[in-house]
């Protein structure tokens, strides 16, 4: 396994360009389940995630190609050959819980499916009973069967329009949406989701699946419609930019007392978090003429020690929660206590003990953190544990003093491509390293997480 070796105290400079979304590539390669004809997306990331979902597909009889796009993104073009398979190994899905996002485009178009239980980051419990409360709402039949989803179409073959309610305890759910949205995209008659998730990726996969020929209307507001139609056809589409990548360079300048501008950002996704980065001290300025709220030119620039503020996680556009633990990285050297709460995943503090590691005062008690903010962190070994915890402790290793190894960085490799690379491009002292020659370091960091 590789490492991150961070040498802190850099001020980052430069220019850095957000790639396209993961959260919204992955039910975007989905939708290619739903037809024979076929699918180019433009500006997928190459990601652990991306490879870990073509192999999931290729297996399910949908063939993969990819070419250079542009700013070293990937051109991917999916098409069905063999619609007989409709099985998602738990060895493929344990490793994203995105992989879900199969059971409602397979079901739809093949009448059945059988998806393991999907797996991810230790973030705490995901339940998946939102997606089978929304497919059964559509006529599926489902069951559990060692460990898998098993769902089939009603007799007849084809799901039934409904209006289903898709809120829960900790708000709606992404992929439940478009789990439910690509299926009632075939039903027959209408279908409305209310409580439908409100995140720029659920929009987005509307936007191809109306390419294709669906007729959805309202994706992005708690209401959606969908009018079903018998088939689809195959589409162009260009991926959106990756929010959550942009929102994490934005922190890192910050956390650096840095100046550095972020392109391709989609600022107006980011509303929420920009407000809480201006409303510390923090300036963000976009470029006049760099193009929409999409894809601006935004330079972040923080010269001293930011203000302590308080932020509950909420469902977009609120404050996202795979921000949180970036966030929480830059408040630990507030000038001041900050008070974090997590609405969305109540147990997703595992960067808590590795930011206290690095001198972090940080008091955890249920969904809450409390953040006093130090004069400075200090580097040390932690470890990894989830996607965005790994981020929170990279930037916590640029701002230290001395030296941060992060451990088990292939969580980063799944959500960022060449993270290493690009903050060394801004003037960070950053390298990737085999972890077998950090086999000190390391055992010291599982001792202290003992």
């Amino acid at each position: 396994m590789d490492a991150f070796v961070i040498h802190g105290g850099e001020r980052l400079s430069g220019r850095v360009r957000a790639g396209g979304s993961k959260n919204a590539s992955l039910p975007l390669m989905a939708a290619a389940l739903l037809t024979d004809e076929p699918v180019v997306l433009e500006g997928v990331p190459r990601l652990a995630d991306i490879a870990n979902m073509r192999r999931l597909i290729d297996e399910l009889g949908c063939g993969t190609t990819d070419e250079p796009g542009a700013h070293g993104s990937m051109r991917l073009s999916l098409r069905c050959h063999d619609e007989s398979a409709s099985t998602a190994r738990y060895d493929i899905v344990r490793t994203m819980r995105a992989s879900i996002c199969v059971l409602g485009p397979l079901l739809a178009r093949r009448g059945q499916a059988r998806v393991s239980m999907p797996g991810g980051c230790a973030i705490g419990d995901r339940p998946v009973d939102l997606h089978l409360r929304g497919l059964r709402a559509l006529g599926a039949q489902i069951s559990l069967d060692s460990g898998d989803v098993v769902a089939r179409a009603p007799r007849g073959g084809r799901l039934k329009g409904a209006r289903i309610f898709l809120g829960g305890p900790f708000g709606p759910t992404v992929l439940g949406t478009a789990n439910v949205m690509s299926a009632a995209a075939l039903a027959e008659g209408e279908t409305i989701i209310e409580s439908a998730a409100c995140e720029p990726e659920v929009a987005d996969l509307a936007t191809i699946l109306n390419a294709m020929g669906a007729r959805i209307r309202g994706a992005g507001s708690p209401r959606i419609v969908i009018e079903g139609v018998r088939e689809l056809r195959g589409a162009r589409h260009t991926v959106i930019p990756d929010r959550i990548e942009a929102g994490t360079y934005l922190i890192a300048g910050a956390i650096t007392r840095g100046r550095i501008t972020v392109e391709n950002c989609p600022i107006d996704h980011l509303m929420a978090a920009a407000d809480l980065l201006e409303g510390i001290g923090v300036r963000l300025d976009v470029a006049e003429g760099a193009g929409d709220g999409l894809r601006a030119s935004v330079t972040v620039e923080c010269s001293g020690r930011v203000k302590p503020a308080q932020i509950t996680t909420q469902p977009h556009p609120g404050f996202p929660t795979d921000l949180q633990a970036q966030v929480m990285a830059l408040l630990c050297m507030a000038d001041g206590n900050s008070v974090i709460t997590e609405r969305i995943y109540p147990q997703r503090f595992l960067h808590v003990p590795e930011l206290a590691r690095m001198g972090a005062a940080l008091f955890h008690q249920g969904p809450t953190v409390v953040v006093s903010g130090v004069r400075e962190l200090v580097g040390a070994p932690v470890m990894a544990s989830d996607l965005r915890a790994s981020a929170s402790l990279v930037l916590a290793g640029l701002a230290a003093r001395g030296k941060t190894a992060v451990l088990r960085v292939y969580h980063l490799d799944r959500g960022y491509e060449r993270m290493e690379e690009r903050l060394a491009a801004m003037g960070a002292r950053i390298e990737r390293v085999d972890e077998k020659e950090l086999a000190g370091v390391a055992a010291g960091a599982a001792a202290g997480g003992e």
